[in-house]
């Protein structure tokens, strides 16, 4: 069988062995850490928590930190600070010409970057734990229990959360280094992995109980899954391909262009960016609310703080849409395209070189962005009419948004890194059809 046959390909293959043996331990601390809860807390007195991160905004929370939110465990901040933080570098490489001339040093520039994406991390931690910790004691209240109430607990509480995080963040860069690639994505992949099985026994329960439906209802909310799946696979592969013709020329006794290649402009260029802009945007109001949605039961705050409400999910939309033009603008940058293709005696056929052609590109951007942002945000919102439909919240969650879109995009990543090392060996691919794609650009999820 092929299957087995590229097992055994991986298997010979010495280094790449010991990539995925060390991407598999990296993956077992990770999530072993994210059951160790915090000292002094009663593991049996987090009903009440688990109960409020069963839906709404705060289940994406602790989805993304793979259950251990809703743990009160030492990772349960898992890695969003990092990425928020992340972000707060790539606006400010945008906006603030200091930061901009820094990315373009090369090597230096990126390590300084690094450094004062940490300082941020650390600086949001300091920030979120405490809030954390109110949420949690709020909780435990409701439950009939209580945490300790001392100075002491609170700081050293605050000390393990920001420690916990920037290990999680720690153990990805050395996935990174010394795994398979893409650590930070993996790990984010893994938290939305781990939910999986026990949303997926429940919806069936469900089916099986007072939801009604028995296993046809099942077998055709799965298919609908598989082919939103699918859906999102031509989303992060999508591409509209431009002709450039590469004029001849002599250098010595060799002869170099004269030939025509293609460049990839991709359809969703964002990626799941706009989403995450988004959903810290919506995520407003319950931060405001102090993580505690009960104590603002209607008006305008409870609208927003229910992602299966209309005005919610409207919002929601048009804000994706908007993000999605405004990320790509910042990142594909035409006339640094057109000036590259002149400078290697190249054109767009049909078109002058220098601004026309940036022009040119620019008008197809704008042309493919349009269904690309509409396409991305109704993926962002599926899971509300799933919800619709009867099916669980739990579940409802794999139907869209930004954890299917970071599941097909870091499983294509991976996939293409492990074909990469079995091409190089001389072996057969993961598939017979053709070479995996994977996503163009940044190997990151967010």
């Amino acid at each position: 069988m092929k299957f087995i046959e590229t097992l055994k390909n991986i298997w010979k293959i010495q280094e790449l062995r010991e990539k995925l043996g060390y991407t598999l331990l990296f993956i077992l601390i990770y999530r072993f850490g994210s059951f160790v809860v915090l000292p002094g807390i009663d593991p049996s007195a987090l009903s009440h928590l688990q109960e409020q991160t069963a839906g709404g905004l705060m289940s994406l929370l602790d989805m993304f930190s793979g259950g251990a939110f809703s743990n009160a465990s030492i990772f349960a901040l898992g890695i969003m600070p990092y990425i928020s933080a992340s972000i707060v570098m790539q606006l400010l490489t945008i906006a603030i010409p200091y930061f901009k001339k820094m990315q373009m040093e090369g090597e230096s520039g990126r390590n300084k970057i690094n450094r004062y994406t940490r300082y941020f991390t650390v600086i949001i931690l300091l920030l979120q734990a405490p809030s954390y910790l109110v949420n949690l004691h709020v909780q435990m209240r409701y439950a009939g229990a209580s945490m300790p109430a001392d100075v002491w607990f609170r700081v050293s509480s605050t000390i393990i959360l920001c420690a916990g995080s920037m290990f999680v963040m720690w153990l990805g860069e050395r996935m990174t280094d010394r795994g398979i690639g893409n650590g930070i994505s993996m790990l984010i992949m893994i938290g939305i992995i781990a939910r999986f099985p026990g949303a997926f026994l429940k919806e069936f329960a469900s089916r099986l109980g007072d939801a009604g439906g028995g296993l046809i209802m099942l077998l055709g909310e799965v298919i609908v899954l598989l082919l939103v799946i699918a859906a999102s696979i031509l989303l992060v592969q999508g591409t509209r391909k431009v002709p450039v013709q590469y004029a001849k020329r002599m250098v010595g006794n060799r002869q170099y262009g004269g030939v025509r290649q293609y460049i990839p402009l991709k359809v969703n260029a964002a990626g799941v960016m706009p989403i995450i802009f988004a959903q810290a945007i919506m995520m407003i109001p319950i931060m405001v609310a102090g993580f505690n949605p009960e104590k603002y039961s209607g008006g305008f705050m409870q609208a927003f703080m229910d992602n299966t409400g209309v005005w919610y999910n409207v919002i929601f939309f048009i804000l994706i849409v908007l993000f999605t033009y405004f990320y790509t603008a910042i990142t594909i940058n035409p006339t640094q395209m057109a000036e590259s293709i002149q400078q290697n005696n190249g054109f767009i056929p049909g078109v002058k070189p220098g601004k026309a052609t940036a022009h040119y590109i620019d008008d197809i951007m704008s042309r493919i962005t349009l269904p690309g942002s509409i396409f991305l945000a109704i993926v962002a919102i599926m899971p509300a009419f799933a919800s619709l439909f009867g099916i669980t919240r739990e579940f409802a969650q794999f139907y869209g948004g930004t954890s299917l879109l970071i599941l097909v995009g870091v499983v294509l990543d991976t996939l293409q890194q492990i074909e990469s090392y079995l091409l190089m060996r001389h072996c057969d691919g993961l598939m017979q059809s053709g070479r995996i794609k994977g996503r163009t650009g940044s190997m990151a999820a967010y």
